[in-house]
């Protein structure tokens, strides 16, 4: 049988060696460069969570999905009514997303890159972040159950769609990359850069000339598929 581990593990092992990887695991990560990650995390897993919910993709791991708990995260350690940015990789996974929302195969290949990786790196990471960390708490007994579902679903998926949903799958890891470096990206800058989201609303465009953004960071989604603000809900 085909293992997707296997066939993608090049572009898995790429995504983990990011430098910001370093930082998440530092234990000294700056908990609102932290809260801007995972506000980028949630608006991702929402778009991913409502589609696969629409084909029910989590009818055997109920409770699996990480939205709600992200949202908790990102509220306790962003107290600003202004939202963090929405980096240009966040903007074009969900365009990504929903131009796959009628494929339950390829959806699920998320699945199995996120909520498959929140089950296992993600009880690392959960304990050297700040926050409630929500995100990545499950309860006695679901993660086993769950990491053996999601490998069983998306192997026999393999088996029988190889031709979509190796490239696909691989896809999500190159994205989840792309935000690594962003978030990276904006280390030197940070300070300034919270300064100009909590005071103007998350736009990210106007910083201090010797701390100028990045032209693939700081892009706010004019978005058609988040119709309003998630932290106001």
């Amino acid at each position: 049988m085909l293992d997707i581990k296997e066939l993608t593990k090049e572009v898995h092992t790429n995504a983990e060696r990011q430098e910001f990887v370093k930082t998440l695991m530092s234990g000294f990560i700056d908990p609102k460069h932290y809260a801007i990650f995972l506000y980028n995390q949630l608006i991702c897993y929402s778009t991913v969570e409502r589609y696969a919910i629409d084909n029910g993709l989590f009818k055997d791991t109920e409770g699996l999905q990480r939205a709600e708990h992200i949202h908790y995260d990102v509220k306790t350690l962003w107290p600003s009514d202004n939202p963090p940015l929405i980096t240009q990789s966040t903007a074009d996974y969900c365009k990504h997303v929903d131009s796959i929302k009628e494929d339950p195969q390829k959806l699920y290949c998320h699945i199995y890159a996120r909520h498959l990786g929140d089950l296992s790196g993600g009880q690392m990471i959960k304990r050297k972040t700040p926050g409630p960390n929500r995100y990545y708490q499950f309860k006695d007994g679901q993660v086993k159950e769950w990491k053996n579902i999601v490998r069983e679903r998306i192997n026999g998926y393999l088996n029988v769609y190889q031709h979509t949903i190796v490239p696909e799958t691989k896809l999500v890891f190159e994205y989840a990359t792309r935000l690594f470096a962003e978030m990276k990206e904006i280390e030197p800058y940070l300070d300034s850069l919270i300064r100009v989201l909590e005071g103007k609303g998350g736009s990210g465009s106007t910083m201090p000339e010797e701390n100028k953004a990045p032209s693939n960071v700081g892009q706010v989604m004019t978005s058609e598929y988040m119709e309003k603000n998630p932290l106001e809900q």
